[in-house]
């Protein structure tokens, strides 16, 4: 038996002589590039999220939770295995598998007797060759289904049926994830009035500083908040038939996004426009007081929380830490700090953040490229809106950033007084210590973590101006990823926390 695994199996048979009979429902709904600040309960009077916003005053807003990645398959991957970016091998690059040695929790959690499922998009898959053992990696999910249906192709259209059918005798876990709000825009062709009520008019929508506030803009921002609402009402829809089987009150419900809004600043971005995910956690048994929690999570913390809700201990490859303490008391810490990547997402790109509560340190590897954002980004009429304005020399500051080139090669905020992220202070010798500390702590995380900046890393696969696909033949602009050179998958050490 391989050792590694015949090691996981004590673990696992040992944790389970400690699990009580009732042990908790876990639901984790995942919208896809949404921005924190796209939720009622986060402040935007425009979105209606009336479901998300119910589950947040009964339970826990997190108010400073980020990712590791504002891309959507590192993201994820990252979130399933409790580890960063670099750490999941090719992972660390959109559309990569993870490493074929690294547990994810929700195959724990069925080890350990959850009835598991998977319903909408996934994104996740095994490497078939990086990191591989002996054997299989055990069964993550008992069900995995698409989540589309007839006039729903949303990701959400069987999750209540799902909860409906599971074997009433074991716990379940499930991995409820959207496809809204990615682009293009099904809700709009797909609308129901009577369950989502009236679309968003593009007169009420929140337009922020760094887009063109015109016509074209409020209309893609309209639709992008339809999409905000139906995710929130097939929500709604689950905590409905968790009260009709009386399981709401024992079922951690935990609700964020991969990465941030699909427009130019946003996704893929290492500000908090694209890495700050609204996170919010309701559960009554569990959660002995409401509130909002002020300090840093990041995402690699679930699943070890998840983990400890079900009475099981987070494996050695874990790099997150636990929420408990702020089930019990909203205000705890604990994290010092929270770390962030940006690497390939159809274009070149190497970028690494810390933020430690008040400030936001940022180093950028590629200072050549501009950080325009995805291609789906670049084909919209957000960033067209944008091209028209750069060609008629009528940018604002915070527009310009979109295309700036060269960027600078480090970058720091002073987040509560500037929530944009607009005034590099970087240069600024009154925060010069502030800047050392934190450069620093980056260094540390990236030694200890087994981070590198490889010499040749993918290139790019879109046309940067126009979104358009390169012609490249194969995977010709794949390079080596991030850590892959020091074989950063078998490391374990989360760095400072």
């Amino acid at each position: 038996m391989n050792r590694s695994f015949a090691v996981w199996l004590c673990w696992l048979f040992g944790s389970l002589s400690l699990l009580g009979e009732d042990r908790p429902n876990v639901i984790l709904f995942i919208a896809d590039d949404v921005s924190w600040d796209d939720y009622g309960c986060y402040g935007n009077t425009a979105a209606r999220t009336p479901n998300i916003d119910r589950l947040a005053s009964n339970g826990i807003r997190f108010d400073q939770a980020y990712l590791t990645a504002s891309s959507c398959s590192p993201s994820r991957a990252s979130i399933v295995t409790g580890r960063y970016p670099h750490n999941n091998g090719k992972a660390a690059e959109l559309h990569l598998p993870i490493a074929a040695n690294l547990p994810w929790f929700p195959e724990i959690l069925r080890e350990s007797g959850y009835y598991t499922a998977l319903s909408g998009k996934n994104h996740m898959s095994v490497d078939p060759q990086l990191g591989r053992q002996a054997g299989a990696r055990p069964k993550a999910f008992d069900l995995i289904d698409s989540g589309n249906g007839p006039g729903n192709s949303g990701g959400h259209a069987h999750w209540v049926q799902i909860l409906a059918d599971r074997p009433q005798e074991q716990p379940f876990f499930f991995w409820f994830a959207a496809h809204d709000a990615h682009r293009a825009w099904d809700a709009d062709k797909q609308w129901d009035e009577n369950k989502y009520g009236p679309m968003h008019s593009p007169q009420t929508v929140r337009v922020p500083d760094f887009l063109v506030d015109d016509n074209a803009t409020r209309l893609d921002l309209a639709s992008y908040y339809n999409e905000v609402t139906r995710f929130d009402y097939y929500i709604g829809q689950v905590v409905t038939e968790l009260e009709r089987q009386k399981q709401l009150d024992n079922t951690l419900l935990l609700v964020l996004a991969d990465n941030g809004r699909p427009f130019p600043r946003a996704k893929t971005r290492l500000h908090d426009s694209g890495m700050r995910t609204g996170l919010v956690a309701h559960w009554p048994k569990g959660i002995t007081q409401n509130g909002i929690a002020p300090n840093l999570v990041s995402a690699i913390d679930l699943a070890p929380t998840i983990l400890a809700a079900a009475g099981l201990s987070a494996v050695p490859t874990m790099q997150g830490v636990e929420l408990q303490p702020i089930f019990a008391n909203p205000v705890a810490q604990v994290r010092r700090y929270a770390f962030s990547e940006h690497n390939w997402h159809d274009y070149e790109a190497h970028g690494r953040s810390v933020r430690d509560g008040h400030f936001l340190y940022i180093q950028n590897h590629r200072p050549s490229a501009a950080w325009q954002g995805p291609a789906d980004s670049v084909r919209s009429p957000s960033h067209q809106a944008l091209q028209a304005r750069r060609d008629a020399g009528q940018l604002s500051v915070a527009q310009a950033d979109i295309f700036l080139t060269p960027r600078p090669t480090e970058e720091l905020y002073l987040v509560a007084a500037d929530p944009d992220q607009l005034h590099n202070l970087i240069a600024d010798p009154q925060y010069a210590k502030d800047a050392q500390r934190l450069r620093e702590v980056l260094a540390t995380w990236s030694r200890e973590t087994a981070d590198s900046i490889p010499d040749t890393i993918s290139g790019d696969y879109f046309d940067r101006e126009s979104g358009d696909r390169l012609k490249i033949e194969n995977e010709a602009y794949r390079g080596t990823t991030p850590g892959e050179d020091l074989e950063a998958w078998k490391a374990n050490s989360p760095g400072p926390r």
